[in-house]
């Protein structure tokens, strides 16, 4: 195995492990200061969904997968492009409905009408990025990528406007969290637009000007179930190395500082 590619394993394995860690003692310190009130029953939930976004990340961390050309780093079926997508769609969702949690909470408590619509309009966009992402995976073509990358982004920029329509009628506490979600959201919209989208869009250019075919969505299912190929060649890796050192590390701790923001599920009287 290249040294560069065990480094970087070992890396996501060992923030997979800290996750979990991570997510178990939240969840306790948060069961020992539970809160009065209208606001436990959200963090409850938060910390179901982070619980599933943990261990979805957590997962594809110790058996990492490069999904359209198949790459994988750890010989097994479990390492399947079809099981991989599948934890993903999973743990994005959650990650999604934390997300939509968020500005509900927050639009409910400040009365603020389009905060509340978009916080309703996450998960569905997410959804459709999902099954744009299959599409990719299961055919090999990145245009579905490009799509997938830009409703996440799209999404991302929706919720920073929302947050910033709630900001003027937040309390000092809760413009603290505001700013560090609004920070947090404006610079993911700024790395899909600036580097993910272009780069799926590049492979998708690259893959029309050599001709390349594409499976149909039956042989696809077929092939990404049956055939994976392992490569610890740090040049096949390289591409995916940011996204997915952030995506499972930086990504996780949000999912899990989420549940500690105390948001009601109903509208105060």
């Amino acid at each position: 195995m290249d040294a560069t590619t065990l480094t970087w394993w070992h890396l996501l394995c060992a923030i997979a492990g800290l996750n979990l860690l991570a997510w178990t003692a939240s969840t306790a310190w948060l069961h020992r200061h539970r809160p009065d009130g209208t606001t436990w029953p959200h963090q409850r939930l938060q910390l179901l969904l982070s619980a599933l976004y943990v261990l979805g990340c957590g997962y594809r961390s110790f058996l990492p997968v490069f999904d359209v050309p198949r790459v994988v780093m750890v010989d097994s079926w479990a390492s399947s492009v079809l099981v991989g997508r599948t934890v993903a769609t999973i743990a994005e969702l959650s990650f999604a409905a934390q997300w939509a949690l968020l500005l509900r909470g927050c639009a409910l408590a400040t009365g603020r009408r389009f905060s509340l619509q978009v916080a309703h309009a996450i998960v569905p966009m997410i959804a459709i990025a999902e099954l744009h992402s299959w599409y990719a995976v299961l055919t090999t073509r990145n245009i579905g990528h490009v799509v997938e990358e830009t409703l996440w982004g799209s999404a991302a920029v929706l919720s920073v406007l929302a947050m910033l329509v709630i900001w003027p009628r937040a309390t000092a506490r809760g413009r603290r969290w505001l700013a560090l979600a609004i920070a947090a959201g404006a610079l993911y919209a700024a790395y899909m637009f600036a580097v993910d989208v272009p780069m799926y869009w590049a492979r998708w250019v690259a893959d029309e000007a050599a001709g390349s075919s594409y499976a149909s969505l039956a042989a696809g299912i077929a092939d990404a179930a049956s055939r994976w190929t392992v490569s610890h060649d740090w040049a096949r890796w390289r591409s995916e190395v940011v996204w997915m050192t952030l995506y499972f590390s930086v990504a996780v701790w949000i999912s899990i500082g989420l549940a500690h923001v105390r948001l009601p599920l109903r509208a105060r009287p």
